[in-house]
């Protein structure tokens, strides 16, 4: 298995001569080089760029400027399609990995301190590169589907208890990744506000005969996960094999589903969320690729004696030995109230509990290709809520203000003295995720960020 392979990409020494890639605190160093989609002005479509420090580098310029010159598996695609690569991330994840291996490190030399070629033009800078905070970004890939998992088994242990308290975990839960399909339409990018949804509510408890109603969201709730773009792509009816499921990770990103609770708790049965999922979900706008997160790579979590051994087409051995992801996850949650106040927004879950997940994505890649469904690249899948087994690692307010069976919610008291359940209007919540080793440079996921906002109309 090659994901896991250092190189001199990842040497903690390399320094950029933008000097704010080298601040230990910088999201993006010269070891992380993610992707994104960044709209420039004047034009009718984005265009791929890479993060470095505190800028982005627009690829499409690089190329014309001949610096991305001679990278094997991309010169020989001819002008047409590198400008495809230049322009579309989707055409970038349906290249070879060896390709886009070649590209990361042709952009590494290029911005490594002793490196002049792209430093020393002023001319190409002066246009292609420009700071993260004035720049304007779109959803990094063109996701034609989307698929959500239930992945940690810390979020449906929890959840299960709410309802089924004798046995949370359905039969199936240890034998077979649990995913539903989600709708691609609705995905935003980080800083689009999401408006409230409308939909039909169950019957009060107390008053079953009254009959469902019709209205706005009472119980609007986030959902920490991080999501996998993936990479190349399989004819409809050929399997991706479990031995071969990571060269599909095209890169990963945050991702919040947010989920309408009430309208969710009425509709699921028998089919599964419909309303409730499909008015949004946002993803951070930077694509950390598998390279960049290599020196974090851990083994897959080990399953507690007696949990049964998975199905022969879910199990790998290079999987288990380093199927994981070693991923700090964060939640900060600010309301109206606060951001008047001027205080800054307050951190409700901390978490390193992707290392605990049930599911690798290998395996879900395997399970998702298995009966013959063709993935294609730019394809989203999410990993299910990520929560750990304690209070403060649980990532969503559903599990955060529970107290326990039949007692009522404890709601989260905020420094502005207010209180919150679930999510009001005006609430922003903002996700953050990095990685850090010893021996490494810290690398950062960017942010994750939506406001909500009333009702439309």
């Amino acid at each position: 298995m090659t994901l896991n392979t250092l190189d001199r990409t990842h040497d903690p020494s390399l320094r950029s001569w933008l000097e704010s890639a080298n601040d230990p605190s910088s999201a993006f160093p010269i070891q992380n080089l993610p992707y994104c989609t960044i709209v420039r002005p004047h034009h009718q479509r984005g265009t791929v760029a890479v993060a470095i420090g505190d800028c982005v580098i627009d690829l499409s310029l690089l190329f014309q400027a001949r610096l991305l010159d001679g990278i094997a598996g991309i010169d020989e695609l001819g002008k047409g399609a590198i400008d495809g690569v230049a322009w579309n991330l989707n055409a970038l994840l349906e290249l070879p990995r060896t390709a886009r291996v070649g590209l990361r490190h042709r952009l590494c030399e290029l911005l490594r301190e002793d490196n002049h070629g792209l430093r020393d033009n002023p001319r190409l800078l002066e246009v292609a590169m420009r700071p993260i905070k004035d720049t304007e970004f779109g959803v990094p890939v063109e996701v034609g589907d989307y698929t959500d998992f239930y992945a940690s088994i810390h979020h449906a242990s929890t959840v299960g208890a709410m309802f089924r308290p004798e046995n949370p975990l359905l039969p199936n839960y240890k034998h077979v990744p649990i995913g539903y399909h989600g709708r691609s339409s609705s995905i935003v990018v980080s800083g689009k506000d999401i408006h409230r949804p409308v939909g039909q509510q169950s019957p009060p408890e107390a008053d079953p005969a009254a009959g469902p109603t019709y209205g706005p969201c009472k119980m609007l709730d986030y959902e920490l996960e991080v999501g996998c773009f993936i990479a190349g792509t399989n004819n409809l009816g050929e399997p991706t094999l479990i031995e071969n499921a990571w060269e599909r990770i095209g890169g990963l990103c945050l991702l919040n589903d947010w989920s309408a609770r009430d309208i969710q708790k009425w509709e699921y049965q028998p089919l599964g969320p419909f309303l409730a999922k499909n008015f949004a979900s946002t993803v951070s706008p930077f694509v950390i690729t598998p390279e960049a997160l290599a020196p974090f790579r851990i083994p897959a979590s080990a399953r507690p004696s007696g949990d049964p051994r998975p199905l022969n087409y879910l199990l790998d051995k290079d999987d288990q030995a380093s199927g994981g992801f070693d991923i700090t996850l964060e939640v900060l949650l600010q309301t109206k109230q606060m951001r008047a106040n001027g205080e800054a927004p307050m951190p409700v879950c901390k978490t390193r509990a992707f290392r605990d997940m049930y599911w690798t994505f290998a395996q879900m890649i395997a399970h998702h290709t298995s009966g013959g469904c063709n993935l294609r690249p730019g394809d989203l899948l999410g990993s299910g809520t990520v929560s750990g087994p304690g209070p403060s690692e649980r990532g969503c307010l559903l599990e955060a203000t529970w107290d326990g069976p039949g007692k009522p919610r404890k709601p989260i008291q905020l420094p502005s003295g207010e209180t919150r359940t679930f999510l009001a209007d005006h609430d922003t919540v903002l996700l953050r995720a990095f990685c850090e080793k010893p021996g490494f440079r810290r690398i950062g996921f960017g942010d994750c960020s939506g406001t909500i906002l009333p009702v439309r109309g």
